[in-house]
């Protein structure tokens, strides 16, 4: 731990010794110990070691950085492909291959990021492999090899996972997803966003998009469908999304953008949504108690900028949402006093929103028995009437 807390640390003249010594004796019990310390050291102190490790690389030790290909971590990989490409350039490309077909699936991973170096010509012989690998269970090895799909512009791995988005199954259509954003396959947006509408796991694919195309871009194209997307986001901090990820989509300056524009019903919902949600993340330590000073700063610079809505106002604008076809349905739901405009939405065909609206009845102490039955009279599903009989 010694070690690599010089080579973390801040004095040259520690780090850059450690840093050579690692490099020159393929130091694979420190560099380990280094792999193993990635959720702990913040992303620039990484971004630093990376630095610092590829200055010590050379044209007579590079080729030790392949001892360290048992020891995965996407923090170092981009560094160790450009480091060994940079002095080899594409004659290592065979070794590589070789690694690649035969080694384990850390050293398969480390393997596809030295291929987005080289010549897109001497990759064709290995794209049927490299569409099995990006169906890999390790993450990181899928990643790389659809990012090497892509760079590759492989219509058939992309037409199958367009294939996925139909399937009957959530977690295949959420593949699908993961695979076309890792794809970057923009043209496929609205698809996309077309699965999220539907699914499940709308929180889940909702907090892919932006790793598609940022949502302050997106904004400015497409409004009410990203609106849409950030109130699922906002739906999935802290459970699926951690807090640091209002610094990483940039929410402030998106928020700040809505509130300089006329309310509409749309941001209206998703202003309330959020107003709550930072509310109640600043208003208990456990949501925060492990994120670093930038993002508590961020959240709480942000609630601090939605503690100044007006509350009625927007209240004011949620009622134009409370139709069966709105997208934004049962997030207005959550903020609807009105016990009539509750009751109205049980003459719907959708059953979900039914069981939302008896629900919310209960909790406002206002179900009754023929509030049921005028709900069961829409209500096909077994299951469903099953539960709201025993409501």
């Amino acid at each position: 731990m010694e070690l690599i807390k010089k080579l973390t640390g801040k004095n040259p003249s520690e780090y850059e010794s450690i840093a050579k010594s690692l490099v020159d004796n393929s130091d694979k019990e420190l560099f380990s110990a280094l792999v193993k310390q990635d959720d702990f050291l913040f992303d620039f102190i990484k971004d630093n070691v990376a630095r610092r490790i590829q200055k010590a690389c050379n044209k007579d030790n590079y080729l030790n950085l392949l001892n360290f290909f048992d020891y995965y971590s996407s923090s170092y990989d981009t560094m160790i492909a450009e480091v060994l490409h940079t002095f080899s350039g594409d004659e290592l490309l065979p070794a590589i291959k070789e690694i690649y077909i035969n080694g384990n699936d850390s050293n398969k991973a480390y393997a596809v990021k030295y291929f987005s170096f080289v010549n897109k010509d001497l990759l064709a012989d290995i794209i049927p492999l490299l569409r099995q690998t990006a169906l890999s269970g390790f993450e990181p090895l899928s990643i790389n090899s659809i990012e090497v799909l892509s760079m590759l512009n492989d219509e058939e791995s992309k037409k199958q996972a367009l294939t996925c988005l139909d399937s009957e199954d959530e977690f295949t259509r959420f593949e699908g997803v993961k695979f076309l954003v890792n794809y970057q396959a923009k043209d496929c947006l609205n698809r996309i966003i077309d699965v999220m509408k539907t699914s499940s796991l709308s929180e889940n694919i909702a907090c892919q998009i932006p790793f598609l195309i940022p949502l302050d871009e997106m904004l400015e194209k497409d409004e009410e469908n990203t609106i849409l997307v950030l109130c699922y986001i906002i739906n999935a901090i802290p459970e699926i999304l951690p807090p640091s990820s209002v610094i990483d989509y940039s929410l402030y300056n998106i928020f700040e953008k809505l509130l300089k524009t006329p309310l509409k019903s749309t941001s209206s919902v998703l202003l309330r949504l959020a107003k709550d949600k930072f509310q109640e993340l600043t208003s208990n330590d456990e949501y925060l108690f492990d994120c670093d000073r930038n993002t508590k700063d961020e959240i709480k610079e942000i609630n601090h900028l939605l503690s100044k809505l007006n509350i009625k106002k927007l209240d004011s604008f949620l009622y134009d949402e409370l139709f069966e076809e709105s997208d934004f349905v049962f997030f207005a739901l959550d903020y609807v006093n009105e016990i009539e405009e509750l009751i109205t939405l049980l003459d719907s065909k959708n059953p979900t929103l039914i069981l939302k609206v008896l629900t919310l009845l209960k909790e406002k102490n206002a179900l009754t028995k023929h509030a049921k039955e005028l709900a069961l009279q829409h209500v096909v599903n077994s299951e469903i009437r099953e539960i709201i009989n025993v409501l």
